[in-house]
C-alpha cells in the first residue's frame, strides 16, 4: 500500500509531480538540496492551488487537504525515511540519477518502489544503481503536469507486475490516464515529440518559415496543442537536446540534433527558464508590464 511519496527534484517536473500526489491524497514530500529552489517550488505550487481555486477546479477545503499533505525537505533522511514510493525526478543525465538512486538505497525502506521520471533513459539501466531493479520502473509525466493527462510507464527488463501495477494505481489515483509499455529507447511518445521538434529546427533553419507560421501550421494543420517551438521553449532546449542526442547514440542517424538546436543552447537560449529561447520571453514579459 503506498501512502507516502517522495518526489526528489523541485523544478518544473519535480514539483508539478508533488502536486498531483498530494491532490490524489497521498502524503507527499519534495525534496531538494537547493532550499532556494525548494522555496521557489513552493510559491509555484502555491499559485497552482489559487488558480485552481479561482477557476473554479478545486473548493477551498480541497486546497486545504491537498496542502496539509504537501511537505519540502532538503536534507534526505528526513524526505526519504519512511517512503513507500521514491519519484526521482532529476535533470536527464545518467551520472545525477545514479547519484540519487545510490544514496537512496541506504535510507528508504525495504519495500519502497523506485520509479523514475524520464522521457528516453532506460529503466533498466536506472534499476541497476540500486538493488531492486524489480521494484523499479520508469513514469514519464508531461510538462505542465498538473495538466497533461497521461502517464507513460515503463517497465524495464526486471520490473515486476506487482510494482507495474502499483505504479498504474497510484499514477490513477493521481488522476491520470495511463499505458504500461515495455522499455526501448524513447519509449512511444518521446520518440515522436524529438522528431517533430528537430525537424521544426531544421526547417528554421532553412528558411521554411518563421516560428510562429511553423507553430501556427503545426497546430491547427495537426492538431496539436502547442506548437514544436512553444513546446521546446516550455521543457528547455537544453532538455530537447540532451534527448536527442540520447535517441541518436541509441536509434540511429534520424535523431542527429539539428545544428540550430545546439547552436541555440550553446547561446544560452534555453527557453522560458532562461527568458529567452526560439521566443523572446523578456520582450512579451516587458509588453505586457508596459500594458
Amino acid at each position: 500500500m503506498i501512502n507516502n511519496i517522495v518526489v526528489v527534484g523541485s523544478g518544473v517536473m519535480g514539483r508539478g509531480i508533488a502536486y498531483v500526489a498530494a491532490v490524489g491524497g497521498f502524503q507527499t514530500t519534495l525534496y531538494d538540496t537547493n532550499e532556494k529552489a525548494l522555496e521557489n517550488a513552493q510559491r509555484e505550487l502555491y499559485l497552482i492551488f489559487d488558480k485552481g481555486l479561482a477557476r473554479g477546479k478545486m473548493t477551498a477545503e480541497q486546497v486545504e487537504v491537498a496542502k496539509s499533505k504537501l511537505f519540502f525537505a532538503s536534507q534526505v533522511k528526513e524526505a526519504a525515511g519512511d517512503a513507500d514510493l521514491v519519484i526521482e525526478a532529476v535533470p536527464e543525465k545518467a551520472e545525477i540519477k545514479r547519484v540519487v538512486f545510490e544514496s537512496l538505497e541506504e535510507i528508504v525502506p525495504e519495500q519502497c518502489l523506485f520509479a523514475t521520471n524520464t522521457s528516453t533513459m532506460s529503466p533498466t539501466e536506472i534499476g541497476s544503481y540500486g538493488k531492486r531493479p524489480e521494484k523499479t520502473i520508469a513514469m514519464h509525466f508531461f510538462n505542465p503536469v498538473h495538466k497533461m493527462p497521461l502517464v507513460e510507464i515503463v517497465r524495464g527488463l526486471e520490473t515486476s507486475d506487482e510494482t507495474a501495477q502499483a505504479i498504474r494505481e497510484v499514477a490513477e489515483k493521481m488522476g491520470k490516464e495511463t499505458v504500461v509499455i515495455n522499455e526501448f529507447p524513447g519509449f512511444v511518445t518521446s520518440r515522436i515529440s524529438a522528431l517533430v521538434g528537430n525537424e521544426a529546427f531544421y526547417m528554421l533553419q532553412e528558411g521554411l518559415g518563421t516560428p510562429e507560421e511553423i507553430d501556427k501550421a503545426i497546430k491547427l494543420g495537426l492538431n496539436y496543442p502547442m506548437g514544436p517551438f512553444e513546446l521546446v521553449d516550455l521543457v528547455g532546449l537544453d532538455a530537447r537536446l540532451n534527448n536527442l542526442k540520447y535517441l541518436h547514440e541509441k536509434l540511429g542517424e534520424k535523431y542527429r540534433p539539428a545544428p540550430l538546436l545546439e547552436q541555440y543552447v550553446k547561446a544560452g537560449r534555453l527557453g522560458r527558464k532562461s527568458g529567452k529561447g526560439v521566443y523572446d520571453y523578456s520582450v512579451k514579459e516587458k509588453e505586457v508590464a508596459t500594458k
